[in-house]
């Protein structure tokens, strides 16, 4: 009897202390919320995701599909990071809108390029052909300045990233300009002659950087892509162990692989 009841005890401490040890694997999962575009961003998180659970992080990737919401989401403190835009862009948004974010680190460059349906070639645009750019201040100044390195309209010498039609002092072949919501010029190209599209939404519209694209942003563009935090999780260790995770190896031979340049590393 003694000796059964023994071995009843040994079990019960044997299965508390199991329990007890699957608690503790549970509660060292710490949950990790990121916002993302689609297009590579979503893609690259999900690439590391089993890499990050291997270190007690569970990746939860929220996607947006807009340049708006994910910065409102991280400040307001929704998600932990977001993982879309480029330094430029992260400033002005937030100096508008009155928010502190930022940089945690690079992760890959995402080149901006000019795409049409009608010309092979940016010598063919004709005097007073239609060009859609970026609505929003950065990458609309980024569009521009693409065009004046190379040769199609002049700026003002006291012009900023931040450059806006004003500041055009010289257009000799009057091109004019229809300034959308990034994510929706793809969609109008057979509308103008020419359209300057971010990397990520010529990737979703199925569009090859390289092949595609009549004039296309070089590796060295400044307009690196970034995890953006808010500024009292600058030393969070989750966070760090995502951007080390992202700047592995692994993601920069999947990125050099699968992106047909449309996507570039930064680190």
């Amino acid at each position: 009897m003694k000796k059964t009841i023994i071995t009843v005890l040994i079990i019960s401490i044997l299965g508390t202390l199991i329990l007890s040890a699957c608690g503790k694997k549970e509660a060292e999962s710490q949950v990790l919320k990121i916002g993302a575009t689609p297009v590579p961003h979503s893609e690259l998180l999900n690439l590391i995701k089993d890499d990050l659970k291997e270190q007690g992080i569970d990746l939860k990737i929220i996607e947006f599909t807009d340049y708006v919401k994910p910065n409102l989401a991280l400040a307001e403190g929704e998600i932990d990071a977001n993982f879309f835009q480029h330094v430029p862009y992260m400033e002005s948004f937030a100096e508008n809108k009155g928010i502190d974010i930022i940089s945690l680190g690079t992760v890959h460059v995402e080149p901006l390029g000019v795409y049409s349906k009608d010309i092979k070639s940016i010598e063919d645009l004709k005097d007073g052909a239609s060009i859609a750019i970026p609505n929003d201040p950065t990458n609309g100044g980024r569009a521009l300045i693409l065009l004046e390195n190379n040769g199609l309209i002049k700026l003002s010498e006291d012009s900023s990233l931040e450059a806006t039609e004003k500041d055009i002092v010289e257009n000799p072949r009057n091109l004019k300009f229809k300034a959308l919501e990034a994510a929706q010029i793809p969609r109008v190209m057979g509308d103008v002659d020419a359209a300057i599209i971010n990397g990520n939404y010529a990737l979703e519209a199925e569009l090859v950087p390289t092949e595609d694209a009549i004039l296309l942003e070089d590796k060295d563009s400044p307009y690196a892509n970034i995890i953006a935090i808010r500024p009292e999780d600058k030393d969070n260790t989750k966070l760090k162990t995502l951007l080390d995770t992202l700047q592995s190896e692994e993601v920069k031979k999947y990125i050099e692989e699968n992106y047909n340049g449309g996507v570039i590393p930064a680190f």
